[in-house]
């Protein structure tokens, strides 16, 4: 089987668990005696919103399962990291169609935003609030009685009010209707991007695996006491903020062809990496110039700043701190002790974390 095959066989068998409880969850809202209206309604908000993206959140709990188990998974084991899986997807589901109302975006996967829809609107709202109840409903029904329940909601709840919290700042920070960039700083877009992106895309997925393979706050290998969760922090949310880096430097100098959509983080005003290093090393006359074009719905106004850009050498720049981040998370990565091959004991392991690296590096789309 080509490595393609293998990739789409994993795909389609992770689509499977999501048909499994999108099934259980309509079903509940039958057991309610909700209208059969409302239970197609909701049924909609499942489908339209939940399955569509890459689901690389959610076939990450899967992976690093397996990476901590050191073998394959039983029927039982799979279902349970898949499901984990999708309630991440859930809770991606719940930012994306609340941060579109606030944004007022137009498309999201190539498709119109759920609040566009014909007859949607402001319900849209609600349907967020649903989709985000759906976790803890199944968190409930499917973990309850295992010992490691409560860390699961607490890495939940945590995770979404971190990931709220960057969105606030975010939003106050870079407003569409105002644009301001004095407000911008490096040290900002590093706050935005660990709340809103990092803990979730990235720190999220790996915690939950843990906790299903038993990984305990310490333990001790090598001679040398390791605390699992600090080091994955440690590693995860620089992997995190290099990945949004990539997107941002990506919505500058990729084509639509490459990464799929059209670039609109400079007439979004955008508080993104290259407005922000732009900004450091930008004398007074292209700070103007900054100030002038940034943030405008102006095609003429875009174009020179992406042409400031390249004056600034921000590719040049990029591919330097794509360096130094790779180098630097390695190193990370290496520090971690590793058990004997094939124990099955609740040790961290590398390669929960080279998996995530290898697939990010010099990415292009």
């Amino acid at each position: 089987m080509s490595a393609l095959d293998a990739k789409q066989q994993k795909r389609v068998r992770f689509q499977r668990v999501f048909d499994t409880i999108r099934d259980e969850l309509v079903e509940h809202m039958r057991s309610e005696n909700m209208p059969q209206e409302a239970v197609e309604w909701y049924k909609r908000n499942l489908d339209y919103n939940v399955p569509g993206g890459k689901l690389n959140r959610g076939l990450s709990v899967v992976d690093s399962v397996e990476i901590l188990r050191g073998r394959s998974l039983s029927d039982d084991e799979y279902f349970k990291a898949a499901l984990l899986g999708w309630l991440i997807e859930f809770l991606q589901a719940f930012f994306l169609v609340s941060d579109d109302i606030m944004d007022a975006s137009i498309t999201r996967r190539s498709q119109p935003c759920y609040y566009r829809l014909e007859g949607v609107g402001n319900i849209a709202i609600n349907d967020s609030f649903m989709l985000e109840g759906a976790i803890y409903h199944l968190l409930q029904k499917y973990f309850r009685s295992e010992p490691y329940y409560v860390h699961l909601l607490e890495l939940f709840h945590e995770t979404s009010y971190r990931t709220e919290m960057g969105q606030l700042v975010d939003l106050i920070t870079a407003p569409e209707d105002h644009v301001d960039l004095a407000r911008f700083s490096i040290q900002k877009h590093a706050f935005i991007v660990q709340y809103k992106t990092a803990y979730y895309s990235f720190y999220l997925s790996v915690a939950l695996a843990m906790r299903v393979c038993g990984v305990p706050e310490s333990y001790t290998l090598n001679g040398r006491t390791i605390e699992p969760y600090k080091v994955a922090l440690s590693i995860l949310l620089p992997l995190g903020e290099y990945f949004q880096i990539q997107d941002d430097f990506l919505d500058f100098h990729g084509t639509p062809e490459q990464i799929g959509k059209v670039g609109t983080d400079i007439v979004d005003n955008k508080c993104s990496w290259c407005i922000n290093i732009a900004l450091s090393v930008a004398n007074p006359e292209q700070r103007k110039i900054l100030d002038e074009c940034y943030g405008r719905k102006d095609a003429e106004k875009e174009a020179r700043v992406k042409a400031l850009y390249e004056e600034l050498g921000l590719p040049a720049r990029y591919r330097a701190y794509e360096e130094e981040a790779y180098q630097r998370i390695t190193t990370l990565i290496n520090d971690i002790p590793e058990p004997e091959p094939g124990t099955d004991n609740g040790f961290l392991r590398r390669e929960v974390f080279t998996s995530f690296l290898n697939k990010i590096y010099k990415r292009t789309k």
